[in-house]
């Protein structure tokens, strides 16, 4: 039986190099990208990547997109009843796996998989245990470009934000810092490469939003306004 699989896509490099790998597998057959955008903003979740540029990513690699708007303060109650809903639209249409991009976390990892036990729906993460330097050297050496959108200041300097992500950025990056930033150091979005048919255009801003900690009220999260051309 062939496997139907949602690609659970936050726009990012990681995602995007497990969904390679999926589609190298003739066996499975790419259903959808799904997504959660946030509603006010009409961002992508965490990335804050304009919704615009989201559908330009999945028109260029030719993917059905699934956008799932959440509100911007959401609670974990309201969050997991709209993910719920979504997911069983997806049991409906017949999709048999959901892909993830997950590495290392593995509270992370458990979520998702408890997230889907309740459902026919089977997790799979292409990329998971290996290692992030390898991940990134494959990612780079496949020809994919992208670039970072956030970065957490407390564990990396905001000085990073805006750049594009090539050999020069990781030596730059501090020895403490992973590499393809799975601590949350860093988030990106990815704009050309192999899946793609056609590169996305776009202009980095020069200003930057910087959002606070819930805890301290500290800033702490700084975001680039990709913009499309």
């Amino acid at each position: 039986m062939e496997k139907r699989i949602a690609v659970s896509f936050s726009g990012g490099k990681d995602s995007t190099l497990a969904l390679h790998r999926i589609i190298q597998s003739h066996d499975r057959k790419v259903d959808c990208l799904f997504t959660t955008v946030t509603e006010n903003y009409q961002r992508t979740s965490m990335h804050g990547v304009r919704e615009s540029l989201l559908e330009q990513q999945a028109q260029a690699m030719q993917i059905p997109l699934r956008k799932i708007t959440i509100p911007s303060t959401c609670t974990n109650e309201i969050y997991e009843s709209i993910m719920g809903d979504a997911i069983q639209k997806l049991v409906d249409d017949g999709v048999t796996h959901m892909m993830f991009g997950d590495i290392h976390l593995k509270d992370v990892k458990e979520y998702r998989e408890n997230m889907l036990s309740r459902t026919p729906i089977k997790p799979i993460f292409p990329i998971w245990g290996e290692k992030t330097d390898d991940l990134m050297d494959e990612f780079l050496n496949l020809g994919y470009k992208t670039v970072s959108t956030c970065v957490d200041s407390k564990q990396l300097d905001p000085a990073f934000v805006g750049r594009v992500i090539d050999d020069q950025f990781i030596k730059d990056l501090p020895n403490d810092v992973d590499p393809c930033g799975e601590n949350g150091e860093f988030h990106t979005f990815v704009f050309d490469g192999p899946l793609f048919q056609k590169p996305i255009h776009f202009s980095v801003s020069d200003e930057r939003t910087v959002r606070k900690d819930l805890f301290t009220g500290e800033d702490r999260f700084y975001y680039v306004d990709l913009r499309p051309e």
